[in-house]
C-alpha cells in the first residue's frame, strides 16, 4: 500500500519511518510513503502557502490553489487515484476499525493542515473523509498522521515480532472489543509486589479465564460504553454476565 503525505515539514517523518519495530514495514516496502510539500507549489519569491482569513480573525489560514497541485501531483504518481484524508477535529474519530479498514486497503493521500485551518474551498473540492484523533487540536496534522501510519504499520504481516501481538490489544475484535488485561514479567517479586499467582501455575485454561475477567473488570470500569458494545454485539457469555454483576471471577 502506498501513502502520500501532504505536509509543509517532511523532515518530521525521516526519523519516524527509520525508528522502532514498525519500520520494519517501511524498509520492506509493505506500506510505502511518499511526502509531498504545498510550498513547492506556492507562487512568488517567498512561496507563501497561508493568507489571512476573509471576514478577519486571528491566524493564518492555508491557502486552496498549493494544496491542490500537492495532492494532483501525489495522485499522479500513484498507479490509481486515491481517497484523499485529512486530519481534523471535525472528523470521524479514529479508532481500531477504521485503523482496520485502512490497514487493509491500498493507501491514500493524507493531508497535514497547519495554522488555523485550511481554505475550506480546498476541502470541499478535494478532501474524501477527514479523521481525528480526539476532542483536543494539535498544531499540524503531521503527529496525527504518524499515529495513523504507525497503527496500519503494525498490522501488515510480520511487523511485529509476534503475530498474535496485535490481536491481543486493547479494542480489537478478536477480544470482543475490550481492554486489554495487565501483563507482568521478571522477576516474579518486585519490591514485594508478586505477580497473581495463576499467571505463574502453568494452567493456561485458568490463565486465559483470569485474563479475560481482568478486560471485563478494567473495561467496565473505565470504558463501560465497551461493555455495552459487546452485550449488545451478543459478545459476552453467562461468565462474563455474572462477573459483571459482582459475581465471583471465574464463576
Amino acid at each position: 500500500m502506498r501513502f502520500d503525505l501532504i505536509t509543509l515539514f517532511p523532515e518530521l517523518f525521516e526519523p519516524f519511518l527509520k525508528t522502532g519495530i514498525t519500520r520494519r514495514a517501511f524498509e520492506s516496502g509493505q506500506v510505502q510513503v511518499h511526502t509531498h510539500n504545498p510550498r513547492d507549489h506556492a507562487q512568488g519569491a517567498y512561496r507563501r502557502v497561508d493568507d489571512r482569513p476573509f471576514g478577519g480573525g486571528p491566524g493564518m489560514v492555508m491557502m486552496a490553489e498549493p494544496l491542490a497541485l500537492a495532492v494532483e501531483q501525489a495522485q499522479a504518481q500513484r498507479e490509481k487515484p486515491a481517497k484523499v484524508l485529512l486530519f481534523s477535529p471535525v472528523g470521524r474519530v479514529l479508532d481500531h476499525a477504521l485503523v482496520q479498514q485502512w490497514a487493509d486497503s491500498e493507501g491514500a493521500v493524507l493531508v497535514c493542515g497547519r495554522y488555523e485551518g485550511l481554505d475550506q474551498r480546498f476541502i470541499d473540492a478535494c478532501v474524501d473523509e477527514q479523521i481525528s484523533l480526539g476532542d483536543f487540536v494539535l498544531s499540524g496534522g503531521e503527529l496525527p498522521a504518524m499515529v495513523f501510519l504507525d497503527a496500519i504499520a503494525r498490522l501488515q504481516p510480520e511487523v511485529l515480532g509476534d503475530a498474535q501481538s496485535h490481536i491481543q490489544d486493547s479494542f480489537n475484535p478478536v477480544l470482543d472489543g475490550l481492554l486489554d488485561c495487565p501483563h507482568y514479567t521478571r522477576p516474579e517479586v518486585w519490591r514485594a509486589h508478586s505477580v497473581p499467582p495463576v499467571l505463574a501455575s502453568g494452567h493456561h485454561e485458568h490463565i486465559e479465564r483470569w485474563r479475560r475477567d481482568q478486560r471485563l473488570l478494567l473495561t467496565a470500569r473505565l470504558r463501560p460504553a465497551l461493555i455495552e458494545a459487546a452485550r449488545s454485539a451478543g459478545r459476552l457469555d453467562a461468565k462474563d454476565e455474572t462477573l459483571l454483576r459482582g459475581g465471583p471471577p471465574g464463576a
